[in-house]
């Protein structure tokens, strides 16, 4: 090969290694999109059109939320995963999606670490939810309704989220077979929240910031929560705790922003401190606080141990229920 296409090969590859990084130092440039991998009005959703709505102030561009949904938020996880690693397609990171499906199927295409984690930004009670209209109206009608195996239904955003894995978490916990229990699962959050409501099914568990609204029109009655103590913004519900299930504590929900693996070190950073203001932001506070999520943001390395732990528990209890897919 010719002397100076050599040069000029070897000279162009050291420009690109050089202007990677200078890229990444100026990120952003551009809009960045944050991809939700569940429906319109679930959790992942709805923290995901927070941020959108609110970070730009600090990232000066703009942040579109972008709905890729199915498979229980498999689809729109595995495309972030295998997007470039610029900044640019990121994850708004559900329990579901990011620590559920991963721990009850070993087939799907992503693991639980195969992400680069930037930060938890919210945690989310559980709350046990029946229709308004129903006639269980405490934890007791609703404990001797499942002990009586009449086969009730419940619902879900999909198999291996946390909305199907509560209740084997909760079957496990109270000692009753989850084979009399018919599991029922939609495309996303809200369409369960919307099935519930219209009486399809019987009860769900769902974290608190998707069907907050609903208790409080009284379209949703509320007969346990997941906190340690009891949560003021829906009242008096009694906690698992409460109730002789401390167990059950364990189904919390939370989102995070994921990126691809192996982001850029200056890109991580720039969300970690567009995190630590959104913490101290009051509109975001206040919006956030509202849906009934609790304000958690953490670190990049505090959280792959948050999700790591909590990953490492489910894995165990579905490995004990016979509900891991190899």
């Amino acid at each position: 090969m010719d002397t100076k296409l050599i040069k000029f090969i070897a000279a162009a590859a050291c420009s690109a290694c050089v202007a990677a990084p200078a890229l990444a130092k100026d990120y952003p440039t551009r809009p960045i999109t944050l991809v939700v991998p569940y429906g319109p009005g679930g959790a992942a959703d709805l923290s995901a059109r927070l941020i959108a709505g609110t970070a730009p102030n600090y990232l000066g561009q703009p942040i579109l939320a972008v709905n890729k949904t199915g498979a229980a938020g498999v689809i729109g996880s595995t495309y972030v995963a295998r997007s470039r690693p610029d900044g640019y397609t990121l994850l708004s990171a559900r329990v579901g999606s990011q620590m559920g499906v991963p721990a009850m199927n070993k087939t799907i295409p992503y693991k639980w670490d195969d992400f680069s984690f930037i930060g938890l930004i919210e945690t989310n009670p559980f709350v046990l939810v029946v229709a308004g209209d129903s006639k269980i109206n405490s934890f007791a009608d609703f404990k001797a309704k499942v002990a009586s195996g009449e086969g009730l239904t419940y619902g879900s955003a999909g198999v291996g989220t946390l909305l199907h894995i509560a209740t084997a978490v909760m079957a496990d916990n109270m000692g009753v077979g989850l084979d009399n229990l018919t599991h029922v699962p939609f495309k996303g959050g809200g369409k369960a929240r919307a099935a519930i409501i219209g009486g399809k099914v019987d009860f769900m568990w769902q974290n608190l910031s998707g069907v907050i609204n609903a208790i409080k029109a009284g379209q949703l009655k509320a007969l346990a929560i997941t906190t340690p103590e009891r949560f003021a913004a829906v009242g008096d519900i009694p906690t698992v705790g409460e109730l002789g299930y401390p167990g059950m504590e364990k189904i919390v929900g939370w989102s995070a922003i994921y990126g691809p693996k192996n982001l850029p070190k200056p890109i991580l950073n720039r969300w970690v401190e567009t995190l630590k203001k959104l913490e101290q932001d009051k509109a975001w506070n206040r919006m956030t606080k509202g849906l009934g999520n609790v304000v958690d943001v953490r670190s990049p390395e505090e959280t792959k141990a948050f999700v790591q732990a909590q990953y490492e528990a489910f894995d165990s209890t579905l490995n004990k229920l016979g509900l891991r897919v190899e």
